[in-house]
């Protein structure tokens, strides 16, 4: 049995197919004139656009819309200006197109990966796939077709790239297993589209399987059976089919209010990255959203997106979700992230140090350019501003004070905005629980961002192997740091919601209802099955839960308990 991630549930039993890497070697330099390689490029570029748009256009109508943008973003990230230019003054100094386009996407991919973050570093993955298709057209070597795999096909590979997706025909793949990626990565969310059950960052998998060798796949808990047994066969068979038939009937949700079993509603809405996924929430039922990161403005650009380009970004998200709330967080950016134009320093440890509102904060300009299109958008849809790491009232009370400024210039100008748009705190460090109920007099709300909260608490590095075991929700100090931000915001008679995994873990629904949570923000593809969970608890239920829960004293304790009363 090999571990990895689960990154798209079901249970998945077939036969492997491995698809390998094709070695794409050329020659460093060349014998051509640079006009001529610059020439010979720009025609391999034509070639893969055309490429890329009609793979685009097959992934929307056998997927959908938003799966195809990740195609298409590829093409436009090749035809970027800064990026060919790049590329053009490496052919100038002598390179081969080959060696142009590799070095340069190579410098993209370390700036990407050297983030730390997971979603930022995904972008890597997208370099390496730009690079992997230009290198095949440029060589003239076909690229690896999955469209002929048999009924009953696990795809076992590196990567699953955007571009290799677009050949899956989606009842003939039972599973994909790869050797990288974690679950927000491009591989998990096709995977997730296509309702195929995928196991991802199994270490060493495309050598230690066969072609054509039986196994058995669980999405779910991130398990790959090399070598069923006929028992075990049996039993996957069963829990395959019980994981449909649960499927199906979460169908029965849709349109529901999200509530408890004996009636207390609450809130139930979406984490997005950029506006296209705000679709995506509504389509999945969700009632809103309840964190919308806005660094993809910022990351996708060569320059400063101007106050226009952020002003229609968030107007788009607020006219899809309509009178639905959209929280949108600021700008949460700091020395981890390579961004030329920003002028950030590169820190010893970026995660306490020059980010998010404290850069801001520093960068008035920068920050009330994005506040003022926020403003504006306000008039499009119930838009909410949150402001990230916050440690101490004097930086909530300064995002106010510019606000309100804004506020007067847009009056002043006669420019219509929401007048009683709420300013809330995502808390998510230490400093922050300590300081709650001063911060919960000065807030309008409170998103509890558990994933970094989580990591501020436990003196956790989340990319760090060596110290992850200490990286876990159940310990009682992280419950006791949300229980006590609930209590603090309820207590001020203000919504206390929750954006990180923590909202969607079954194990966790009682002990955040008990607390009181009054918004919980998931992914979109999570909303029914957490509609669900919450549904089954009855507040008294999640109370005696609750009650015990923190009663234990370690980590282990407490997982092992919620397991045990998981219904």
């Amino acid at each position: 049995m090999y571990n990895g991630i689960g990154a798209s549930s079901g249970i998945g039993i077939g036969r492997v197919m491995i698809i390998k890497e094709q070695a794409l070697s050329y020659a460093p330099t060349t014998d051509a004139t640079p006009e001529q390689e610059i020439e010979r490029y720009k025609r391999a570029l034509n070639k893969f656009v055309e490429n890329t748009m009609a793979k685009a256009e097959q992934m929307k109508s056998s997927v959908g819309e938003k799966e195809a943008e990740i195609i298409m973003g590829h093409a436009a990230m090749l035809q970027d200006p800064y990026m060919n230019s790049e590329i053009e003054k490496q052919m100038q100094s002598g390179s081969s197109a080959e060696k142009a386009l590799e070095t340069i996407c190579d410098m993209f991919i370390t700036m990407f990966e050297s983030t730390g973050d997971e979603l930022t570093m995904q972008r890597a993955t997208d370099v390496k796939d730009i690079k992997k298709g230009m290198l095949s057209v440029l060589l003239g070597i076909e690229e690896a077709d999955i469209s002929k795999a048999p009924k009953g096909t696990i795809i076992v590979v590196d990567d699953l790239t955007p571009s290799m997706t677009t050949g899956i025909v989606k009842e003939n793949i039972a599973g994909i297993i790869t050797q990288t990626g974690g679950k927000t990565s491009h591989s998990a969310i096709l995977a997730r589209a296509l309702e195929i059950p995928a196991v991802l960052s199994v270490a060493g998998v495309v050598e230690k399987l066969a072609d054509g060798q039986q196994v058995i796949i669980d999405g779910s808990k991130g398990t790959v059976i090399d070598a069923p047994t006929e028992k075990q066969l049996k039993d996957y068979t069963e829990k395959r089919n019980k994981f449909l038939k649960e499927k199906e009937e979460l169908k029965k949700y849709i349109g529901m209010a999200t509530a408890t079993a004996d009636g207390r509603v609450v809130e139930l809405v979406g984490n997005i990255g950029n506006p296209d996924n705000a679709k995506q929430v509504v389509e999945c039922d969700g009632e809103g959203v309840g964190l919308f990161r806005t660094e993809f403005l910022f990351m996708d650009s060569d320059s400063m997106p101007t106050e226009e380009q952020q002003f229609e970004a968030y107007k788009k998200a607020a006219l899809v979700l309509k009178d639905k709330p959209l929280i949108i967080r600021t700008l949460d950016i700091g020395g981890d992230k390579e961004i030329p134009y920003l002028g950030l320093k590169k820190e010893e440890n970026p995660f306490l140090g020059f980010r998010a509102v404290r850069f801001c904060l520093e960068n008035t300009q920068l920050y009330k350019t994005q506040l003022r299109a926020l403003l504006r958008a306000s008039a499009f849809g119930n838009i909410k501003i949150m402001v990230p790491l916050v440690t101490c009232v004097d930086e909530i009370r300064a995002v106010k004070a510019l606000v309100k400024e804004i506020m007067a210039d847009l009056d002043s100008q006669g420019i219509a905005y929401n007048k009683e748009i709420q300013v809330g705190v995502m808390m998510e460090t230490s400093a922050s629980v300590m300081v709650a109920d001063l911060l919960a007099k000065e807030a309008d709300f409170f998103s509890i961002g558990t994933n970094d909260l989580t990591q501020y608490t436990m003196c956790v590095d989340r990319g760090n192997a060596d110290v992850a075991y200490l990286y876990s929700v159940y310990n009682p100090a992280v419950l006791r740091a949300i229980k006590h931000i609930i209590e603090c915001g309820s207590k001020e008679g203000i919504m206390v919601g929750m954006c990180g995994e923590a909202a969607a873990d079954p194990l966790m629904i009682p002990l955040l209802v008990a607390f009181g949570l009054s918004e919980f923000s998931v992914s979109a593809t999570s909303v029914l099955a957490t509609r669900k969970v919450i549904s089954m608890w009855t507040q008294q239920e999640a109370q005696q839960v609750a009650q015990r829960t923190m009663q234990l004293e370690t980590e282990k304790e407490v997982e092992e308990y919620l397991r045990s009363v998981q219904k």
